[in-house]
């Protein structure tokens, strides 16, 4: 699929829930939503977070920490995940936060999670981002101690995951113009 526009990839752009066990994505791949994910905006170009990416053995004890209770049990078949961290500020984004009550570090990773996804499914990937995952064992595994705030699934989608309708609030119900 080829993508002119961003409301192209933002139409089909969804969280898979059936992943192709058989293939493998590419350490250049990664690479490269690792590359659009650093172009992403941020408060003062802080950059608070950090993307631990996993694939492998550990990419299977990843999966572990995320299917407790019966969730995201649809990562069965996912060989690759990012693991975010928050990470600190830079001192003007820090100042700017604590000025203005604005938690800037949440919204720079929600960001930089939008164009790392993006870029995924412009490459043909899917993507799930979860935030149910086991954090003191997912610490352990990618050897941080810095607070998990997400993990995203990552690989090829089955051929029989399809697009979903997506159902959405209207535009008068979330926005609004004022002139």
């Amino acid at each position: 699929m080829e993508f002119k526009e961003f409301i192209d990839i933002a139409k089909v752009r969804q969280s898979c829930r059936n992943f192709d066990p058989e293939r493998i994505v590419d350490e250049e791949v990664l690479d490269s939503l690792v590359d659009a994910m650093i172009l992403s905006p941020s408060a003062c170009n802080a950059q608070p977070y950090f993307y631990h990416i996993v694939t492998g053995d550990k990419a299977k004890k990843v999966r572990d920490t995320l299917t407790g209770m019966g969730m995201n049990s649809f990562v069965k078949n996912v060989n690759a995940f990012a693991v975010v961290t928050e990470e600190n500020y830079n001192l003007t984004a820090k100042i700017g936060s604590s000025m203005k009550n604005q938690d800037f570090k949440s919204i720079d990773i929600g960001i930089s999670v939008a164009y790392f996804t993006a870029e995924a499914t412009t490459l043909g990937l899917g993507t799930c981002i979860m935030g149910w995952f086991d954090e003191d064992e997912l610490k352990k595994i990618v050897d941080t101690k810095s607070r998990i705030r997400l993990v995203i699934a990552i690989g090829y989608p089955s051929d029989d995951d399809f697009i979903r309708e997506k159902k959405r609030k209207t535009h008068t119900a979330i926005s609004k113009f004022i002139k």
